[in-house]
């Protein structure tokens, strides 16, 4: 296999993606960017099979527009990780800010740590795409907004027992996909948009597939996380705002 290292020390997200896409045309199937601190738009817009071992801080945009390298973060992810992803997947072995996947159409986002404010804001399947968030902490308030289709998994990991997996506002817009929570989340937490829904055989087809490849990923214990109790929640209309805005 192919592979190429890049030190980015200083480096503009112009440098750094050029570098990424001849890497590509090339044929290389992995490359590592070392000590990255927090520059812009890395893999904005690369399409094709290739694995970015980035290591240091993401910055805001990272994979933005992509569609099917693979990212892999060893260290934190600042804001609007995944925006408009259309295919491909990112892992992140810390925490990220917010507005994590903004506008997903397609691909997975893979937290090991917690999530900030709206997290998944207007993630939406794609024709035969299905964007997948997982946040293996905590997600902050709005988790959810505007979703209109694909799935949310928040589960919760390390946390007391008394804290939430969640914050305020959970689905609020909320009007198509599914989000996942680990335990129930109270009622006075939830969007009036979203409600508590039975778990049924298809959500066992769906949930326990991606758990067990995000803890392939991050070296987790499967068995035990999946034996916690998850609740399931959904929109309660596909339109909820119709009457505000139409006649």
């Amino acid at each position: 296999m192919k592979k190429r290292e890049f030190d980015v020390s200083g480096k503009t997200q112009r440098e750094i993606n050029s570098f990424l896409r001849k890497s590509l045309s090339e044929g290389i199937a992995e490359v590592d960017l070392k000590n990255v601190n927090g520059q812009r738009y890395i893999a904005a817009g690369l399409r094709g099979k290739i694995k970015i071992n980035l290591d240091g801080v993401g910055g805001n945009d990272l994979g933005v527009f992509m569609d099917g390298p693979e990212i892999e973060v060893i260290g934190n992810g600042q804001d609007c990780i995944g925006n408009t992803m259309n295919d491909g997947k990112i892992l992140i072995r810390g925490d990220c800010g917010d507005i994590l996947g903004y506008g997903l159409r397609g691909g997975k986002i893979y937290i090991q740590g917690n999530a900030g404010y709206r997290a998944g804001i207007h993630i939406k399947a794609y024709k035969s795409f299905l964007p997948v968030i997982i946040v293996g902490g905590k997600a902050s308030d709005y988790c959810g907004e505007y979703l209109a289709g694909g799935i949310i998994m928040v589960l919760g990991l390390n946390l007391n027992e008394d804290e939430s997996p969640v914050g305020k506002f959970l689905g609020t817009g909320m009007h198509g996909g599914t989000i996942y929570v680990r335990g129930n989340v109270e009622k006075w937490k939830l969007g009036k948009e979203v409600g508590l829904q039975e778990w049924d055989k298809k959500d066992n087809e769906i949930f326990f597939v991606y758990l067990k490849e995000y803890c392939k990923d991050f070296n987790l214990d499967y068995n035990r996380i999946a034996g916690d109790k998850f609740s399931k929640y959904i929109a309660l209309s596909n339109r909820p705002y119709g009457k505000l805005y139409a006649y």
